[in-house]
């Protein structure tokens, strides 16, 4: 007996795994690399934060390593673990809520495709937080 070609097509499914896994693919390491460049994002922050409230509290108690703006500045750039950050970063200034202390950071994604879009057409982003201690 002799089959009809559309029974054959119908049957004959060997590669459609192979193609939808093609598909599905691009999709999943699109999403982890998304998940993997916003911890980095977050942790960066977290970082940066962290050592601009250290260096304000240094300064704010006249520590060794904070007597003048400047040894301010080199303090929290060390603070800054794991990161590449330049102590001219810092501003160091004294308002009158105590010691201030404010750093930018161009932090940069690894999926730039990901994020052209919401950031004009660029993959890097500026963090930026400032901290104040009381003197």
């Amino acid at each position: 007996m002799a089959r009809a070609k559309g029974f054959r097509l119908a049957v004959d499914i060997a590669g459609a795994v192979a193609i939808e896994y093609a598909i599905i693919l691009p999709v999943l390491l699109i999403a982890l690399l998304g998940v993997m460049d916003l911890g980095r994002l977050f942790w960066s922050y977290a970082t940066i934060a962290n050592a601009a409230e250290t260096a304000a509290r240094c300064f704010a108690i006249k520590a060794a390593a904070c007597q003048t703006a400047t040894a301010t500045q080199n303090y929290a750039a060390t603070q800054a673990y794991g990161m590449a950050i330049n102590a001219s970063s810092f501003t160091v200034t004294t308002p009158a809520c105590g010691v201030r202390v404010a750093v930018s950071y161009a932090f940069s994604f690894v999926v730039p495709w990901f994020y052209v879009v919401p950031f004009g057409g660029s993959n890097t982003i500026t963090l930026s937080t400032a901290t104040c201690y009381p003197a």
